[in-house]
C-alpha cells in the first residue's frame, strides 16, 4: 500500500475548501465498479450517427449485450486506520457521492470530516447516477427519468419558508427563519442535482449488496431515499452490517422483518423544521414505527432529532448544512459509544 499526501490529492478531497490543520495522509486510494448485468436489446435500427461536427458518420448497431445497473464506488484508506470497520456512505435521490464531498460553499463535507477521524470511507454514485452511467429507457430502465427545476429543492428539502418562497432573484428569498443550510451557495447545490428514476430501486439494493460483499463487514451512513436501501441490505446482510446511521431517512426496511436488524446498533437522525413540513411529519412517522419494530424484536435504535439536543436549524441535507461537523461529532460519538472505533 502506498502513502499519499495531502498535497497530492487536495484537489479531489478539499478543493476550494479552508483545510483543517491536521493534514488528511491515506496509505491508498481507489475506486472501482461492482455489481449490475447483462441484457440483450434487438429488434432496433441501425442508424448512422456522426460523433464530430464534420465527421465522417459511422452506422451503430443498437442490438446487442449491453453491462448495466452496476455502481461506481471511490474508497479512501487512511494511513492511522482508527475504524473497527470501513464506513460506506450512501447519498439520497437525485444526487451523488457529492452529497459527502465539499460543501456548497467550500467547507469540509463529511467525506473529509470522517477520514480525519480514521475511518476507511467509501463513497459511492448509485445505479443510474453519475459515474455509475445510465441504461437506454424504457427498454431497460423502466419509465422515464425525473428531472428537478432549480427551485424544487428549496422548498422540498426544507430550505424555503414555505410553498413558493424560492426566486430567481437571491435576495428576494424566503428563507427559512435560523435555516443552516448555505443559501448563499444554493445556486452551486442544485449544478450537483441529477436525473434519477423511480424504478431501479431492485438494481441499486443488488448493487449496494454487491458493494457490501467486496468489502466485507461495514458501517453504512446512508441519506434519504437511500433510507430503504440501508435498512434493506441490511436485511438481506445482517451479518456484514456492524451499525446502520440513517440520515432523515425517506424509506424503511421490510417492517415484517425488522427482527433481522436487532443485532445491528442503529442511529437515526432528523433535522429542524419537520412539524411544520407538509410531507415530513409523516415521513418521520414511518421511519419512528420502523424503529419501534426494531426495538420490540430486541434490537437497539437511538433517534436523535437535532433540535432535541440543541443543535438547531439543519435542513434535510444536514451533511451540508454550516452546522454539517456538528453534527458529525455527534455521529462519531454515537460510533466510539457503541465500540465501533478502534
Amino acid at each position: 500500500m502506498r502513502r499519499i499526501a495531502i498535497a497530492s490529492i487536495s484537489a479531489l478531497l478539499v478543493a476550494g475548501a479552508a483545510r483543517a490543520d491536521e493534514p488528511i495522509a491515506l496509505r491508498d486510494m481507489g475506486s472501482f465498479h461492482v455489481g449490475g448485468r447483462l441484457v440483450e436489446i434487438s429488434g432496433k435500427p441501425v442508424k448512422d450517427v456522426t460523433f464530430s461536427p464534420g465527421g465522417v458518420p459511422a452506422k451503430v448497431d443498437p442490438n446487442g449485450i449491453y453491462q448495466v445497473e452496476q455502481m461506481y464506488v471511490q474508497y479512501f484508506l487512511p494511513q492511522n486506520e482508527k475504524g473497527a470497520y470501513p464506513l460506506l456512505l450512501w447519498h439520497g435521490g437525485g444526487l451523488t457521492g457529492v452529497t459527502y464531498e465539499t460543501t456548497p460553499d467550500g467547507r469540509e463535507g463529511w467525506l473529509n470530516y470522517f477520514l480525519r477521524k480514521g475511518w476507511a470511507v467509501y463513497n459511492s454514485d448509485a445505479v443510474e447516477r453519475g459515474r455509475a452511467g445510465w441504461a437506454m429507457y424504457p427498454d431497460i430502465f423502466k419509465g422515464e427519468p425525473v428531472f428537478l427545476t432549480r427551485s424544487n429543492p428549496f422548498d422540498r428539502f426544507r430550505i424555503g419558508d414555505g410553498p413558493n418562497s424560492y426566486d430567481p432573484d437571491p435576495a428576494k428569498r424566503k428563507v427559512l427563519p435560523g435555516n443552516q443550510f448555505p443559501v448563499e451557495a444554493y445556486d452551486d447545490f442544485v449544478k450537483q442535482n441529477v436525473p434519477r428514476w423511480t424504478t431501479t430501486d431492485d438494481a441499486t439494493i443488488a448493487a449496494y449488496i454487491a458493494e457490501l460483499d467486496r468489502v466485507g463487514p461495514s458501517i453504512i451512513l446512508f441519506h434519504s431515499q437511500a433510507g430503504s436501501f440501508g435498512f434493506k441490505v441490511a436485511q438481506a446482510r445482517p451479518d456484514k452490517v456492524k451499525a446502520l446511521i440513517a440520515i432523515e431517512p425517506a424509506g424503511v426496511g421490510d417492517a415484517a422483518r425488522a427482527g433481522v436488524l436487532k443485532g445491528i446498533p442503529t442511529l437515526i437522525v432528523y433535522g429542524d423544521y419537520i412539524e411544520q413540513d407538509s410531507r415530513w411529519p409523516k415521513i418521520r412517522a414511518n421511519g419512528i414505527a420502523f424503529a419501534d419494530a426494531i426495538r420490540a424484536a430486541g434490537g437497539s435504535v437511538d433517534v436523535v432529532d437535532l433540535p432535541k439536543v440543541g443543535i438547531k436549524g439543519n435542513s434535510h441535507l444536514v451533511m451540508m448544512d454550516k452546522n454539517n461537523l456538528e453534527v458529525a461529532g455527534l455521529i462519531q460519538r454515537w460510533l466510539k459509544g457503541k465500540g465501533l472505533t478502534k
